[in-house]
């Protein structure tokens, strides 16, 4: 059976309307912004191979993301789920799955969460993603979490690693410190990351002969 892994992508949160217009009207925008741009998002189905299945929804409005539009698409995929599913964040998506999994109970057993670049409630706004005081509820619900940051990320402070690791004190953290925001074509260690839990799992053949 393959292994599922859900990717949530990065967006950009408000807490106003206004907030956001004022973004829009003051981004710097230029050609190589509007470019067609692929990541190891794009390439991950292929980086992990035919026993995976790597499901990668595009999330409602992510120039202006509003968490309950989210968690309502999110919510939309659990028929689909099954046990010892994969859940990956990149950026906003990180932070959207802490906080879902710190307020809200997922229906499938997880077999790993790794949050890649997320921002924390120290970063300027997330508008209404900002994590609640507590995130045992992550804990709770992922009993294998894995924390990837770089220290020279120009998007989200490499410092709000440091706050994940606080709250979340198993976490495999995996720090580096020449990948920005994490948005390179290849990202060879969170791919080994996956492959690895599977090599990890024990055999259930083997269990019951025990």
């Amino acid at each position: 059976m393959k292994t599922q892994v859900v990717v949530i992508h990065g967006g950009d949160a408000f807490s106003t309307h206004e907030e956001y217009l004022q973004f829009l009207q003051d981004f710097p925008l230029t050609i190589e912004h509007v470019r067609p741009k692929r990541d190891w998002k794009s390439f991950l189905p292929d980086a992990l191979g035919a026993e995976y299945d790597v499901l990668a929804p595009i999330m409602p409005n992510k120039s202006n993301a509003q968490f309950s539009e989210w968690r309502l698409w999110f919510e939309k995929m659990f028929p689909f789920l099954e046990d010892g599913v994969i859940l990956i964040g990149h950026s906003l998506g990180g932070m959207f799955l802490a906080k879902y999994l710190a307020e809200y109970t997922f229906p499938r057993r997880i077999g790993a969460l790794l949050l890649v670049a997320a921002p924390h409630n120290h970063t300027s706004d997330v508008g209404n993603f900002a994590l609640p005081e507590s995130l045992n509820g992550v804990v709770r619900q992922a009993e294998k979490i894995f924390l990837f940051h770089s220290t020279d990320d120009d998007v989200v402070p490499h410092s709000e690693l440091s706050e994940y690791a606080k709250q979340l004190p198993h976490a495999d953290v995996r720090s580096f410190s020449d990948r920005k925001h994490l948005n390179q074509h290849a990202f060879p260690e969170l791919v080994h990351c996956i492959t690895d839990l599977k090599n990890t799992e024990p055999d259930p053949a083997a269990a019951q002969m025990r």
